[in-house]
């Protein structure tokens, strides 16, 4: 069995959680991590709000995708692994 395209899709996957990942801390690099609920720095909510939103989306998209790689690389580990001991079992000759 040629593993090489399910390799190239896991790493593909691999690829877009570490985007994701990037994504997600350059967004909270804005962030300046304290809740403005006074008239001073009211004009600062609804970024703040966006911003949230924003982080709320992209760490959702980063969880799910995260389990989706992890279990794929451990199922094509563990289908590769399966190959190799089958041919292990063989005999030789």
């Amino acid at each position: 069995m040629n593993f090489t395209p399910y390799v190239v899709t896991w790493m593909f996957l691999a690829l877009v959680v570490l985007g994701l990942a990037l994504y997600r801390k350059l967004i909270s690099m804005g962030e300046d991590g304290f809740i403005h609920i006074s008239e001073v720095g009211s004009e600062r909510i609804p970024h703040q709000i966006a911003l949230a939103h924003k982080l709320d989306v992209v760490e959702r998209w980063g969880k799910s995708l995260t389990v989706v790689t992890v279990a794929a690389g451990l199922l094509l580990a563990s289908i590769y692994l399966s190959q190799v001991w089958q041919e292990g079992l063989k005999p030789i000759g």
